[in-house]
């Protein structure tokens, strides 16, 4: 990979939808090497896909939670049963496998402190692996690069 191509990718990473020809103008190339490049690098798997960042206020997710968790499993399948069960959560939007303490990291998007309290007496703290959560509320998103 090399400078155009780093260029390339910062120019997709802030607008998915420019057209080849605007993408090409902005990074000084041609249309057809630049479509070259960007299939290139779609193929090597540097670029995974595309998608619409979708805002989550207005979805009616405006409330972000992020949560420590500990299991009491230690044997495999318990640890994948749980992770299987967590990620099967619509209001899961990031879960992490850790390492060291907590044991995972989640985050969810949910509507407001009710429905967290829904999903985290109704769901998450039920399961029986769950030894310890701990909740942190979001006061403020400083960035996000999603």
């Amino acid at each position: 990979m090399d400078t155009l191509d780093r260029e390339i990718l910062f120019h997709l990473r802030q607008d998915g939808r420019l057209t080849n020809v605007e993408l090409a103008k902005r990074v000084g190339l041609t249309p057809p090497p630049c479509l070259r490049r960007v299939k290139r690098l779609e193929e090597a798997g540097v670029i995974t896909g595309y998608r619409a960042v979708i805002s989550r206020e207005a979805l009616g997710r405006g409330l972000d939670v992020l949560i420590d968790v500990e299991i009491y499993a230690q044997d495999r399948r318990s640890f994948e049963e749980f992770e299987d069960t967590v990620a099967s959560y619509e209001e899961v939007v990031e879960f992490r496998r850790m390492y060291g303490r907590p044991d995972y990291f989640i985050r969810v998007a949910v509507a407001d402190h009710a429905a967290y309290e829904a999903f985290l007496t109704g769901k998450l703290s039920g399961l029986p692996a769950v030894r310890r959560l701990e909740s942190h509320l979001t006061m403020k998103e400083i960035k996000n690069n999603e």
